[in-house]
């Protein structure tokens, strides 16, 4: 007894807040009801009964059907029973959305929405502030843990819902939501649709359709001859609505779609099409894009993206053009032509963990050859030291990329990338110089190799010039999103080059591609080159010193670059593994290498006979570079 009038209190509480926030000024912008379907798990189906007025709507339940029966809208009549499919023995959540702004009626159970009404340019009149009306009997089978909005209303079970509904002037409760939207955030558009309609004359030229900030719609006036009793178009624009969306994760629609509709009559096989121009943010070059339509006649309970019918022109980055050969609701689906990066955290988590190693790696080899440069009269000092600090600062950058890549500074990504853009340049200018000195040493004996200040220049003042010449230019360096396979929805964010136009694939050809081709080219030539001039030492033939010497040169020579071209093949997550984790852990591979010849040098001069046979030869073998 207690507990029944603990239930009446609380729902007579909650339909007095109801209709105080009805006769306030502000306005109900839409009514979310929610609850459980409790069933006997029979063959079930939604029985709906909708049509024009605001006399309010009921909500109701039984063992086999859940119905939603009113009048609340402006345009939209729809009676029908529509069966659903097999779903598990316990109770089914529902939500029930009304938004009277877009005369938008939807139905979801268990995610899976139904669309009663679908959204249509405002009326004059809207209903709104529907509150609930009478209290329903308790039942085995019906409503349970009902709630509207956030606020709940019983938990027990309920046979029906019933909300009343008030007339309101469409133009004041669209001026009531844009304040409203406003206030919540400067870059939402404005939540209200809006609607031209033009009359269709015989002429000769097309009627151009558009409002501030939408796009302009190309009517032929051929189309006048498909035109039965009217002779006027309608062409409402929607911003954002949430509803296309719906059923597309993996692609993405614009924001702006377009319906252009004929009261009564259904237009098709136009003989000249409609033509659609939506401008829209910059696109990346390898982001497909489709212009689709929603037929409502074929798929009127779920929104159905098809290019049938339509055609697409790409006008430039941000310039999109439709030309169709029917009237209905009209936008375009963006997608990504390349494939999802598999293992996109593991890659990450690797690159990470390898990038510190290698940055602490060459700090170490910095400071033992200033330690040694002073008593040693090896030339290839300079290099080595190139090599270490370039790699140095680009595991730093590499390293610290995906933080800022979420910092809200375009103008810090932008110099970040560039400087990430310069190590990767130089590191490679680095490794080529490696192989170039090692050509030396080994075929010019009796030459002088170039003077120290020369590799310097090249190493490090070469690669600044293409980058400050795509600096100069813009637009080049900037955010990168790298979407995973597993979650398409949440990219990793890096500062890079955003390849967004043809321009910036360009410049990455002729920068980085280019020198990656001719770098690992010249780095397979010249290991075997050193494979041919020392195969047939004695000291070849162990195994462990083989290895060791081919694995020291191809890190000095930066030959593992070269899997970054193998990601096509089958063994594409293979070649990304390895290629991560031998090009992230390079600098730590140099110093293992750097630390094993300053061991060999050790031990050759603690043994005349070492350092007069095996000890040289070994220094040879994996040291080649360091003949002078």
């Amino acid at each position: 007894m207690k507990g029944g009038m603990a239930d009446r209190l609380k729902m007579g509480v909650f339909i007095i807040m109801l209709v105080s926030v009805a006769a306030s000024d502000e306005h109900d912008l839409f009514l979310e009801f929610c609850g459980k379907w409790r069933h006997n798990n029979s063959d079930l189906s939604l029985n709906i009964s909708v049509s024009e007025g605001c006399s309010g709507i009921t909500v109701s339940a039984n063992e086999s059907s859940l119905s939603v029966k009113g009048s609340v809208t402006a345009k939209c009549k729809r009676m029908e029973v529509i069966p659903l499919m097999k779903y598990p023995e316990e109770d089914l959540d529902f939500c029930l959305y009304w938004e009277p702004l877009l005369d938008q009626l939807t139905l979801e159970v268990e995610k899976e929405r139904f669309i009663l009404c679908p959204p249509s340019s405002p009326a004059e009149k809207c209903c709104t502030d529907l509150s609930q009306i009478g209290i329903a009997l308790d039942s085995r089978y019906g409503i349970a843990d009902a709630r509207v909005r956030t606020d709940g209303v019983t938990d027990k079970t309920k046979s029906s819902y019933s909300f009343h509904g008030e007339i309101t002037n469409c133009k004041k409760l669209c001026d009531q939501a844009n304040q409203t939207y406003v206030k919540g955030s400067q870059n939402t558009q404005h939540p209200c649709a809006q609607k031209f309609v033009k009359e269709i004359k015989k002429a000769i030229s097309d009627e151009k359709v558009s409002l501030k900030g939408t796009p302009t719609v190309s009517i032929p006036s051929t189309m006048k001859t498909k035109m039965k009793v009217e002779n006027k178009v309608s062409v409402t624009f929607f911003k954002k609505n949430s509803l296309f969306q719906v059923g597309y994760e993996e692609v993405q629609l614009l924001n702006d779609v377009v319906e252009i509709t004929v009261e009564n009559e259904i237009i098709a096989n136009l003989t000249e099409p409609i033509s659609i121009d939506f401008h829209h943010n910059l696109l990346p070059w390898n982001y497909k894009r489709k212009c689709v339509s929603w037929d409502t006649l074929k798929d009127p309970l779920k929104v159905n993206w098809l290019v049938d019918g339509c055609m697409t022109k790409r006008k430039g980055a941000k310039h999109t053009v439709c030309e169709c050969d029917h009237l209905t609701y009209f936008s375009v689906l963006v997608q990504m032509e390349l494939k999802p990066v598999r293992h996109l955290l593991a890659l990450s988590a690797i690159s990470s963990v390898g990038c510190a190693t290698s940055f602490i790696s060459c700090v170490a080899v910095i400071i033992f050859f200033c330690r040694n440069r002073r008593r040693s009269k090896e030339q290839s000092i300079t290099i080595h030291m190139g090599l270490a600090v370039s790699l140095a600062v680009l595991s730093l950058f590499f390293f610290f990329t995906g933080v800022l890549g979420n910092v809200e500074v375009e103008s810090m990504c932008s110099w970040v990338g560039a400087m990430l853009h310069y190590a990767l340049l130089s590191s490679l200018t680095w490794m080529g110089i490696e192989v170039f000195n090692t050509f030396w040493m080994v075929y010019m004996v009796f030459r002088p190799s170039p003077r120290p200040f020369v590799w310097l220049l090249i190493g490090f003042g070469l690669p600044a010039v293409p980058v400050a010449i795509l600096s100069r230019v813009g637009n080049i360096y900037g955010v990168v999103e790298i979407v995973p396979a597993d979650d398409i929805s949440t990219p990793y964010r890096m500062c890079w080059m955003n390849m967004s136009d043809q321009k910036t694939i360009l410049a990455a050809s002729f920068t980085t591609m280019t020198m990656l081709v001719i770098l690992v080219f010249s780095g397979v030539i010249m290991l075997f080159l050193v494979y041919r001039e020392i195969r047939t030492r004695d000291e070849w033939k162990q195994s462990r010193v083989a290895f060791l010497s081919i694995w020291g040169l191809s890190c000095l020579f930066g030959t593992t670059w070269g899997l970054i071209f193998l990601n096509f093949s089958p063994l594409a997550d293979f070649y990304n593994f390895l290629f991560c984790f031998l090009n992230s852990f390079q600098g730590f591979f140099l110093m293992v290498r750097f630390c094993m010849l300053d061991w060999i040098r050790r031990q050759a001069s603690k043994s005349v006979l070492g350092s007069t046979s095996s000890g040289s030869v070994k220094q040879h073998m994996l040291q080649t570079t360091e003949k002078s």
